[in-house]
């Protein structure tokens, strides 16, 4: 892995449970070429365009993020087919679906409050790699991205934007939705198979962006004190300012007492001035009555 004196390297010692960005669905829109910092409407992907797809992907609750295959980004400006996908990442409805259009016009012609297309069983791991936005995006993401991608062909993605450049390489795992940072290859290789298998992965990770930052940290740490990696056992039931209940498809509850921990400042991105920050901290995990 590359090295980097950027804000990856000046905010490593920040705790990484409870900071996945919170979305319970993820629209991903293949756009070959370079990304601007502000992809959707800095790209090759016609700006008028990039800004309703915005607007429509919010008002259909969506995370929507440009893809592109890993490896070099030439984009020729010929029309020429593209992917999207549509994930559900909520435990009770989890799924992945594949679109094919032929012209970027026929994006906005897509119905985005329904699954459009045909589901796919193998996950994605999107990898963040803009690094127009964020230079440890793309020094720490792009190689893993190229490594993976030979062995796991259209599994792997490189994606813009995802939140939380300084934990770079920082990852998305569809369609389960839990988001990783500082992982290396062999460990994102074990992501993705835990990941097609129906499971997550503790280590590395920031939490199920089906969550809240709150609930992230809390679900987190259940599956540290049971020892629990299927993907979809876990639900957060309930929160408050200091306890989150979490339920098991088993029936099992527990109620997580947290605290929020302030931190030292550190800068959130390149260039940025350093900010001080705070995050979730596990009080205890207890049996709590059904």
């Amino acid at each position: 892995m590359h090295k980097t004196s950027g804000c990856a390297a000046l905010a490593s010692a920040e705790p990484l449970a409870g900071t996945a960005p919170v979305a319970a669905s993820w629209l991903c829109v293949e756009q070959p070429g370079p990304w601007g910092a502000d992809a959707l409407v800095d790209s090759h992907l016609d700006p008028g365009i990039g800004a309703q797809l915005v607007r429509r992907a919010k008002e259909a609750g969506h995370r929507v993020v440009l893809i592109r295959r890993p490896g070099r980004h030439p984009d020729m400006h010929r029309p020429r087919p593209r992917r999207v996908y549509l994930a559900s990442t909520r435990p009770d409805a989890m799924w992945l679906f594949k679109h094919t259009v032929d012209r970027p016009e026929d994006l906005l012609e897509l119905d985005l409050t329904r699954p459009f297309g045909q589901s796919v069983a193998e996950p994605l791991l999107l990898v963040c790699t803009n690094g127009k936005r964020d230079r440890c995006c793309a020094l720490l993401g792009r190689p893993i991205a190229a490594e993976l991608a030979t062995e796991y062909g259209e599994s792997v993605w490189e994606s813009t934007h995802t939140g939380g450049h300084r934990f770079a390489p920082a990852m998305v795992a569809l369609p389960t939705g839990f988001v990783h940072g500082r992982l290396d290859v062999s460990q994102a290789r074990d992501l993705l198979k835990a990941t097609a298998a129906g499971e997550m992965v503790v280590q590395g990770c920031r939490g199920r962006a089906t969550w809240s930052p709150i609930g992230q940290a809390a679900e987190l740490a259940v599956r540290s004190a049971i020892g629990e990696v299927t993907a979809n056992s876990l639900t957060v039931a309930a929160e408050s300012a200091d306890a989150v209940t979490v339920e098991h498809v088993d029936g099992r509850r527990w109620r997580v007492r947290m605290a929020v921990t302030e931190l030292p400042a550190w800068p959130n991105s390149c260039g940025k001035m350093a900010t001080a920050g705070s995050s979730f901290s596990c009080l205890g995990v207890e049996p709590a009555s059904s």
